[in-house]
């Protein structure tokens, strides 16, 4: 870097002591990127039946729309993390937002299965490189702990809450217009990111020069392990875990993974993700609460729009409508924290919005078909949701904090790693126990619908203890962390 390009990189990096109208702006950038990456991850859903009629989907296919975009994203996770931290946040933020945009648009002009999967695949690439560049910007531009609580909490909000939006987002474009623009609204949307980035987010330099500062062996050894281990998490819907094909993916990602853990520890001369980072207690356990708090989050927004489907009976609009107090209970949970979090340190939100949430869940899972949406529903979805907005908020402020900013693509990517991992497994894990149970209870000579009534509520039981379990993992958390230092800039 320059003399001139590290001036004009300072001058135009905001402070929080100045420049309130940018900063607000670079905060509106990494949100609209999360809330982007989420909803993709979620809009789909409701448009499957249709997506699968008009192209033409096999029955058996049809979930690798879905599955495309998940290994893609928890196979580069950690690699885009990293690239923030080599190459500069602006850079990198732009790149995923590019391609996300471009393979956005290919999606929604697909005229057969492989297309539109290839494309699905190209925005979880996109997503994993934005999605840890967001938290990068946020973690480098709001040092101060009061402003860092308050820019990480709207994030967590956006992240939560775009989850739920997506089950609405997908009815009503379904229903009023056409799967394709599911994916075609990205378009105007990353065009716009693109163009606000651009000109509001400060650069970063660089750690050094491309293949230099990039560990390749371990890029490739987690890259490869985790999209290994996602596959057959995935393929378990179809072969079955005891499958070869299942069995094979899953015991290549774990040689892979501890492959990729010996590199690290042994001879890469510099690391993609440094070992000692975890005896930071403050990142360790927060990505195990992430993990938890993530598939309990998850698996709901998929058993809750069954049992509001084939349960209840609702139609996809009204399932959608339904879920606005969920959405609702996570943005004041998330914002309302955001003040209390440099106050009291995360441990006691963290304790507090799981337990709160795991009540929720708990409530949830004794809706039958005789239920009432404000008796049965609309309480332990604005519980559920208010605790789990501030568990987002408190987990995403200890995983990223007291780390030199040499290191924030790094927390950053782990943490959405994490979170990726724990939607995916959380699901996988509740899917196959609801299944069980419906099976069970088929067997044993009940109807259909007091199956399923049956499935369901074990599943939704089943986060409500993922949410005990992170609740004991944040009783690891330290009651205080320190704030992230000003960056260094050359």
């Amino acid at each position: 870097m320059t003399t001139a390009e590290s001036l004009r990189t300072s001058d135009a990096a905001p402070t929080e002591a100045g420049g309130g109208r940018r900063l607000r702006l670079i905060l509106l950038a990494c949100c609209l990127g999360q809330f982007m990456n989420v909803l993709d991850a979620s809009v789909v859903n409701v448009a499957l039946p249709s997506i699968g009629a008009e192209l033409g989907f096999a029955p058996t296919r049809l979930n690798w729309v879905n599955n495309a975009y998940t290994i893609a994203v928890c196979g580069f996770l950690l690699l885009g993390g990293r690239l923030a931290d080599i190459f500069g946040q602006r850079r990198v933020f732009l790149a995923g937002v590019a391609l996300f945009t471009l393979a956005s648009s290919v999606g929604g002009m697909a005229d057969d299965p492989a297309t539109l999967v290839l494309a699905r695949a190209f925005q979880g690439l996109g997503a994993a490189v934005m999605a840890p560049a967001t938290l990068t910007v946020l973690g480098t531009t709001f040092t101060a702990p009061g402003a860092r609580a308050r820019a990480f909490g709207m994030w967590s909000v956006v992240s939560g809450a775009a989850g739920a939006v997506g089950v609405l987002a997908g009815g009503l474009i379904t229903e009023w217009f056409s799967w394709r623009w599911i994916l075609l609204v990205n378009v105007p949307i990353g065009l716009l990111l693109l163009a606000l980035v651009r000109w509001v987010v400060p650069e970063t330099p660089g750690r050094g020069a491309g293949r230099r500062a990039l560990d390749v062996p371990g890029a490739v050894t987690v890259t490869a392990g985790l999209m290994a281990l996602a596959y057959g998490i995935a393929e378990s819907h179809t072969y079955g875990w005891g499958s070869a094909r299942v069995l094979g993916a899953l015991g290549t990602g774990a040689v892979l993974l501890v492959l990729f853990v010996l590199v690290q520890a042994k001879f890469a001369t510099s690391p993609l993700v440094p070992l000692a980072i975890f005896r930071n207690r403050s990142v360790s356990s927060a990505n195990l609460v992430a993990f938890f708090s993530i598939a309990a989050l998850f698996s709901t927004f998929y058993f809750f729009t069954l049992t509001l489907q084939q349960v209840l009976g609702y139609s996809p609009l009204r399932t959608g409508l339904s879920y606005l107090p969920l959405s609702l209970g996570i943005a004041l949970g998330g914002w309302g924290v955001s003040r209390l979090v440099p106050r009291t340190g995360p441990r006691p939100v963290l304790v507090t919005g799981l337990a709160l949430a795991a009540a929720g869940l708990l409530w949830l899972s004794g809706i039958d078909a005789h239920s009432g949406y404000t008796a049965d529903v609309l309480g332990p979805a604005l519980l559920l949701g208010f605790g789990m907005g501030g568990v987002l908020n408190a987990t995403t402020n200890a995983a990223t904090a007291g780390l030199p900013p040499r290191q924030a693509g790094l927390a950053s990517g782990l943490l959405n790693t994490t979170r990726q991992l724990g939607s995916a497994i959380g699901l996988v894990t509740l899917a196959a126990v609801s299944a069980a149970r419906a099976e069970t209870a088929l067997g044993g000579g009940r109807a259909l619908p007091e199956a399923l009534v049956s499935g369901y509520g074990l599943a939704l039981g089943g986060a409500a203890v993922f949410c005990l379990a992170g609740l004991l993992a944040a009783l690891a958390v330290p009651g205080r962390v320190p704030s992230t230092p000003h960056p260094v800039r050359s």
